[in-house]
């Protein structure tokens, strides 16, 4: 990269732009396309919202500020490191939240269902949550927002992942209300239950996980793959779930491609398939009542 005729911010854009569509970058951490990753690298790397107004980017910038931003898109470029973790943050139902390679860049299409507090799908306000296979806690963090009297609990197997939730429920000072639990699904919940339970676990198949674009083997496969049809906790969280929902209770739960597996293992379990207007597929909702209803089928159907 020429640093001597890279001046303004828009020159880095512009730049960056030109790079990401010449080496083919793959944008799926948060962006879908090169100009919306370029505009988020250079603005954040010198501490600018991404929407800062364009009669900025006529700024030039500093020596060291070039130094910087050319060393960040060098990364990007040259070692495929997702933008969210250059930066330390990535953005989740319009909440900051603290990432790293420990956990997963947000961008679980679950958001919009918090956006409108799962309307139509909860009967009432839920006064407990899990945000099960929580990562860095946006999901359960975003959660205590659009329901601001209930208890969040975020569980995951991760010490690590954990770490990185507790420094998220502190940044958001949630901690009266928010707080992490560790352990294998619900191996750390024993007799609780929650009036909603979310989660966006492990779940990409073996064929896709060795497909998947250089700036995914960024990420922890802890929190991508399990098993050879992604099922692998997925079959264990619809065998438990009936023992950790309360009477009216709502399971919610992610499995992205993993959906055509779902309904080829369980089906006489009559999923609902939720939609989503910004984009995203794969999640499904039960109620209580199916989950008890079905909890024989479910526990018959795990991996010995």
């Amino acid at each position: 990269m020429s640093e001597s005729r890279l001046r303004t911010l828009r020159d880095h854009i512009r730049w960056a732009v030109s790079r990401f569509h010449a080496e083919e970058l793959f944008f799926g951490h948060g962006h879908d396309n090169a100009w919306d990753e370029a505009r988020a690298l250079v603005l954040g790397a010198v501490h600018l919202p991404w929407d800062t107004a364009d009669r900025y980017l006529d700024c030039a910038l500093e020596d060291d500020e070039r130094y910087e931003l050319g060393v960040l898109l060098h990364k990007r470029i040259q070692e495929r490191v997702p933008t969210a973790y250059l930066l330390g943050e990535a953005w989740f139902c319009g909440l900051p939240f603290t990432v790293d390679e420990r956990v997963l860049v947000p961008r679980s299409p679950i958001g919009e269902l918090i956006e409108t507090q799962f309307a139509p799908w909860l009967p009432a306000a839920p006064t407990r949550i899990l945000d099960l296979c929580t990562g860095s806690g946006c999901i359960g963090i975003a959660c205590a927002y659009a329901f601001p009297e209930a208890e969040v609990a975020l569980g995951d197997l991760s010490y690590d992942a954990l770490e990185v939730a507790w420094q998220n429920i502190e940044r958001h000072d949630l901690e009266d209300r928010v707080y992490t639990v560790q352990g294998d699904g619900f191996a750390g919940l024993p007799g609780q239950r929650f009036d909603l339970i979310v989660s966006n676990p492990p779940y990409v198949d073996a064929e896709d996980f060795a497909d998947m674009p250089a700036e995914y083997q960024h990420e922890p496969a802890l929190g991508l793959a399990c098993g050879v049809d992604g099922l692998d906790l997925v079959r264990r969280m619809l065998a438990e779930a009936a023992d950790h929902l309360t009477e009216q209770g709502v399971l919610i739960v992610e499995v992205g491609n993993s959906q055509v597996h779902v309904e080829a293992l369980y089906p006489e379990v009559d999923f609902t398939w939720l939609e989503f207007e910004r984009g995203g597929h794969g999640v499904f909702l039960l109620a209580a009542a199916q989950c008890r209803e079905h909890q024989a089928l479910f526990r018959s159907r795990l991996v010995p």
